[in-house]
């Protein structure tokens, strides 16, 4: 019996995320499945993948064939790379000390552009809120500017105002 490796689908509407599972192919998407092997939540920026490497590593070597989206998932997390070393492994290309210093060298420079990432991201937001900042800034010294103005003109007004009684009152006086 040949098996899938497969998401099922969990979440609410417009909010779904995956389980990556083995199931028997007849198994409907959301039904019975053989093993849980790791989730896909593609919500997030970048998407989180928690996965059960030797696992999955074992049913792809034993034939489960994947689903494109899941295809593609594996090979993101060098499940794929690392199938490819171990069958050089088993044909003598190199031994398995080689393949795993090959594999390594492969992830810590996946790490390392991740990181890259996630530190210009985290740069553009702080930027991004920086500038904010800023237009905040300049947006409420324009209307505490105006709001002075106001103020200084109602002040004078008033003054006006309570400076023409006073004349009107020294007039009189005067006569």
């Amino acid at each position: 019996m040949a098996t899938r490796i497969r998401l099922q689908r969990h979440g609410r509407k417009n909010y779904a995320f995956y389980s990556i599972v083995i199931a028997a192919p007849e198994a409907p998407r959301d039904g019975r499945f053989i093993e849980k092997i790791g989730t896909y939540n593609p919500n997030t920026d970048p998407a989180t993948v928690d996965l059960n490497f030797e696992r999955a590593l074992y049913w792809v070597l034993v034939g489960a064939q994947p689903t494109d989206t899941v295809r593609n998932i594996l090979s993101n997390e060098g499940v794929y790379l690392k199938k490819h070393l171990l069958g050089g492994v088993k044909k003598g290309a190199f031994d398995e000390a080689a393949a795993e210093a090959k594999f390594s060298a492969w992830k810590a420079e996946k790490d390392a552009k991740a990181n890259k990432i996630a530190d210009k991201n985290a740069a553009d937001k702080k930027a991004a809120a920086k500038a904010r900042l800023e237009a905040e800034k300049k947006s409420n010294e324009a209307l505490a500017a105006k709001v002075a103005e106001k103020k200084a003109a109602a002040a004078a007004a008033q003054a006006e105002a309570e400076a023409a009684p006073a004349e009107e009152a020294e007039a009189p006086a005067e006569a």
